[in-house]
């Protein structure tokens, strides 16, 4: 299957690309030392995505956001995944999940959101679950005209640039088989709000100036209409919108894999040993033959994914095959073309050593890779009744 693009997709890819090369690139140095994006510059790059037209390209266009198909999308991450997390992520593409906000819930925080006034974060993991989500502990219980909410988590991505955080918290715990399960609501939380705090987590080698927080919640009251969908729902919410996450990690990892494979290039096509460039030795031109042949794989993987969720046929299993194999051939990328630069590759002075970094995190993060070979297995397992 090709996916030959229309004329605006072609536009929307060359656009975005010379955004990231001008706009982001120049800054990567900068973020990386003082692990931390400044707030100006943060500013400076959200005002300009904003009038690109790159801003919240992804929600609803009646409510103001970019309203691109899934391929479209795709595609414009995999640019923006050219460049480092913290930096990327000044180009907001909120959560999905918002798209599920009803009444006042739209005019609070959807559109402040999808304008750029209010930015939001997504809180699910813990500390004692984590790819096992029915394990968790946060609890939020009916009180009055609202919830009281208890507990903690860990791992969350930009907590602390956010102004509020969707947060996954069990509404009634099921004892089965000695097995305890969570069923599981999701609340718009104000960061702020009384008994909810919000702290830096531990340093992470990967994506610096990206951070990862942790969230405590002790009696934090959250009135009703904070509610996030349906009671005792949100793990079905969770799902419905978890597959254009993983979709997102497979585009971006295309997308850097690029920009580590022409790095690679550049190398072997200048670095001279025994008198020749090394780009003609077996030992590295292979490298690099299969290090571009996986990423086209990974690349049409992913468009196809994405083509399925604009033609409504998209399964689990397409998200899970396109973040499996594309975020698990960014580690080979990087490690190959580290391994073309010698010595050299692992200095500081170098960006190879950053993206070798970086990559690790992508078989981790939104569900990892024995999550998704999980979900492909039973996928194929499940119509033969094992």
């Amino acid at each position: 299957m090709s996916f030959p693009l229309a004329p605006e997709q072609v536009m929307l890819v060359e656009s975005v690309r010379a955004f990231v090369e001008k706009e982001l690139y120049p800054h990567e140095d900068l973020v990386e030392k003082l692990d931390d994006v400044p707030e100006e510059l943060a500013r400076d790059i959200q005002m300009k995505a904003l009038k690109a037209g790159f801003y919240a390209a992804n929600m609803p266009a009646e409510h103001g956001g970019g309203g691109l198909d899934a391929l479209s999308l795709a595609l414009m991450e995999r640019e923006l995944g050219r460049a480092g997390y913290g930096l990327q992520m000044c180009v907001c593409r909120p959560s999905n999940i918002l798209q599920g906000c009803e009444g006042g819930q739209i005019e609070r925080y959807l559109i402040p959101t999808i304008k750029g006034e209010r930015h939001d974060c997504l809180a699910m993991t813990e500390p004692g679950a984590g790819s096992d989500v029915r394990s968790m502990k946060t609890r939020a219980e009916r009180k009055g005209d609202g919830y009281i909410i208890n507990g903690a988590k860990h791992f969350i991505s930009h907590a602390d640039k956010a102004d509020f955080v969707i947060l996954f918290a069990a509404t009634r715990i099921e004892e089965s088989a000695g097995r305890r399960r969570a069923e599981i609501s999701a609340f718009l939380i104000d960061v702020g709000a009384p008994g909810f705090t919000v702290s830096r987590g531990a340093s992470c080698v990967s994506n610096r100036g990206y951070h990862q927080c942790e969230l405590y919640f002790d009696d934090c009251f959250v009135h009703g209409s904070q509610l996030l969908g349906v009671e005792g729902r949100g793990f079905d919410l969770m799902n419905e919108w978890l597959g254009a996450t993983r979709l997102n990690v497979a585009a971006t990892s295309v997308g850097r894999a690029r920009r580590v494979l022409e790095s690679a290039l550049d190398w072997a096509s200048t670095r001279t040993q025994f008198g020749e460039k090394i780009g003609r030795f077996q030992g590295v031109s292979f490298q690099l033959a299969d290090m571009a042949t996986e990423i086209e794989a990974s690349d049409l993987l992913t468009l196809s994914a994405a083509h399925k969720v604009d033609q409504g046929t998209a399964r689990d299993q397409d998200f899970a095959m396109a973040k499996l194999f594309a975020s698990e051939t960014l580690a080979r990328v990087t490690d190959r073309a580290l391994q073309i630069y010698g010595g050299m590759g692992l200095m500081t002075s170098m960006p190879l050593e950053r993206w070798w970094r970086d990559a690790r995190v992508d078989r981790i993060w939104d569900g990892t890779s024995e999550i998704q070979r999980h979900i492909i297995s039973r996928a194929l397992l499940r119509p033969r009744g094992c």
